[in-house]
């Protein structure tokens, strides 16, 4: 007979008179018949297993390595004590599964399988779990990527860590080694996983609670909480079950970058409830609303047109927040940080963090607004601007940018004035402004009206030049011939480009050449000036009327006259070759060459009419 004590296998003492010699003659009276039933009777009293198949069994020993289990057949089986680390609390006399692997090995010794009896039946134990939601019990076995690995009925499964608890755990390794009641909540057949949850045992009464806490909940109530979670936008705060959420916005009145400036995880602090949701268990918190708005603590003495002293917190696209007081900013906009009218970007003239000075604009203490001005503190451009910038006045401006019909040009700061796209040249048609200049281009203007009122300025460029068309007149007259380059096309017409920068115009039919042909762009030519108009600035030129019809037309034409063809080229003609062969592309406004011109020409003319005077005073003594 055998007993177990302190975990050992130990075996009884036969008695002392035991007659050993009385069994061995028996066994030899035996009959063959009568041995047979014996046997057979012992037999009846083993129990009849199966290799593959799962029994239960009876733990009747124990050591540090091995486990004794009785499964009621002639010899007990051994399974290695790792087998049940699941179940630290085994115990002789315990109940448990094994799997009959072999019934004899060579050393004619049962071999079983606690293990592999878990998993046999493992998958069915699962799936009727989740069927009928039951609370299993598992081992944690070890720590993975995102979670915890779970030994439930001998099979691995995953705990998520989002279903550990409801509240974020940050430290997963104080769960490992332990025994954890869980819900099966997914199972996938196809690849043998299994997810198992913590948390969904105690969402039920936390969901309880949660009805409890908010069915007690009041506007204005102040509660104490943890902070559980911080986020970007917000804090949430346990209440005890209940979870709420201070905006960032709620959590001071001064500004907040990030809710860590405030308070930090697993503080203890007091909140106030400012509204709740009972449908969607959504509790709205506040923790400034605790403390006195710095807007009431604002010096009653602050009135608009004070001057006061401000830190820039913040700069968007529109302007700038300045504190001028704990809690208490102002909107300075971009418009009123200088004087000057075109647009600029507030990071020109602040940063945050930087000490300023500034003008109250205007205060409402009720809606808690401020605005605020910079600018106003420098003296402002427009005051006496008719006596710093008179009509007809010159000056030197810079180009800021350029619109459709003209450009926009600084004086000084906060001093802008609009030069129109028809006074920038007395000579050259410009469609688009940036054919005349570039941006941040410096240019002579003169200043043409000021608009006090409605601070504008019409600035001109040409006007600070004298206007050549009046010299023109005397050049380009109509009859006269000159030389110019086609440059391009504007709408029917072609232009012409003749000395001194003058443009011309000339139609399609009046370019055709001597032999037939039509003159093309970037061709030289000799044009005849069929019509002048100065107010206009506009010269009609052809090319086929300085050869047509065989004859020779005049170099040069009195104005509003044409000169007979055949008379041959002299006199003034003489001095437009002169002045084109020297000049071929003048400036826009070359007034010297101009006026030599002019002044040749007259001396030529008054030379002229002295040669005709005393050739008729000749003729006339001859008749005499």
């Amino acid at each position: 007979m055998s007993t177990v004590e302190n975990n050992k296998v130990t075996f009884a003492e036969p008695p002392a008179d035991f007659d050993w010699a009385g069994i061995e003659d028996d066994k030899k009276t035996l009959t063959a018949e009568a041995r047979e039933k014996m046997e057979s009777a012992y037999e009846n009293t083993l129990s009849s297993i199966q290799e593959k198949e799962v029994l239960m069994g009876t733990v009747v020993g124990m050591n540090k390595k091995e486990v004794v289990i009785n499964i009621g057949y002639k010899s007990e089986g051994v399974v290695p004590i790792s087998e049940f680390r699941y179940k630290a609390d085994l115990a002789i006399g315990d109940q448990v599964e094994v799997y009959i692997e072999k019934q004899e090995d060579k050393g004619g010794q049962m071999v079983v399988s606690h293990k592999t009896a878990r998993v046999h039946n493992a998958w069915g134990k699962v799936n009727s779990a989740m069927e009928t939601n039951e609370i299993i019990t598992g081992f944690v076995k070890c720590r993975t990527k995102g979670g915890l690995i779970v030994d439930v009925f001998g099979i691995e499964a995953f705990l998520p860590g989002s279903q550990i608890d409801v509240k974020p755990i940050r430290d997963y390794d104080q769960f490992v080694g332990k025994n954890m009641e869980f819900k099966v909540v997914k199972i996938n057949q196809e690849f043998k996983n299994v997810v198992v949850s913590h948390k969904a045992l105690i969402e039920a009464e936390l969901e309880a609670q949660k009805k409890q806490i908010i069915g007690g909940l009041e506007k204005g109530q102040v509660l104490e909480g943890t902070v559980k979670n911080i986020t970007s936008y917000g804090v949430f705060v346990d209440l005890g079950g209940v979870d709420g959420l201070i905006h960032i916005t709620d959590l001071s009145y001064g500004r907040v970058s990030h809710p860590e400036e405030v308070v930090k995880l697993d503080d203890k602090i007091n909140v106030v409830i400012l509204d709740f949701d009972d449908e969607k268990r959504r509790i709205a918190l506040g923790l400034k609303q605790l403390q006195p708005h710095p807007w009431d603590a604002l010096s009653a003495d602050m009135n608009a047109g004070d001057k006061v002293k401000g830190k820039v917190m913040v700069i968007t696209d529109y302007g700038a927040f300045v504190e001028v007081a704990p809690g208490v900013e102002g909107l300075l906009h971009v418009s009123e940080m200088s004087w000057s009218q075109h647009l600029r970007s507030p990071k020109d003239f602040l940063k945050e963090g930087q000490e300023i000075d500034c003008v109250v604009l205007n205060i409402d203490r009720e809606e808690r607004k401020m605005s605020l001005g910079m600018k106003q503190l420098s003296t402002d451009p427009w005051a006496d601007i008719e006596f710093k910038y008179p009509v007809r006045s010159k000056h030197t401006a810079k180009v800021r940018n350029f619109t459709h019909f003209g450009i926009f040009a600084e004086l000084e700061e906060g001093v802008d004035g609009l030069i129109h796209i028809s006074d920038l040249s007395w000579t050259k048609r410009i469609k688009h402004p940036s054919e005349f200049c570039n941006v941040d281009d410096t240019v002579e203007v003169m200043v043409l009206e000021v608009d006090k009122e409605n601070r504008r300025l019409s600035l001109g460029h040409k006007q600070v030049e004298e206007n050549p068309w009046e010299v023109f007149a005397t050049v380009f007259t109509p009859g006269s011939v000159h030389e110019g380059t086609i440059t391009g096309r504007a709408g029917q017409n072609f232009v012409v480009s003749l000395a001194y920068g003058v443009e011309g115009s000339v139609t399609a039919k009046n370019l055709k050449k001597a032999d037939g042909s039509k003159a093309d762009v970037e061709e030289k030519l000799p044009f005849y000036v069929l019509e002048f108009n100065a107010e206009a600035r506009r010269i009609v030129l052809s090319h086929t009327r300085t050869f047509e019809e065989g004859e020779e037309p005049v170099e040069t034409a009195a104005p509003g006259k044409r000169a007979p063809r055949k008379e041959a080229a002299g006199g003034g003609s003489a001095a437009v070759k002169s002045v084109n062969d020297k000049v071929e592309k003048s400036t826009l406004g070359d007034l010297s060459v101009l006026s030599d011109l002019k002044s040749s020409m007259e001396n030529t003319e008054r030379s002229n009419k002295g040669k005709k005077k005393d050739k008729f005073e000749e003729e006339d003594g001859e008749e005499g």
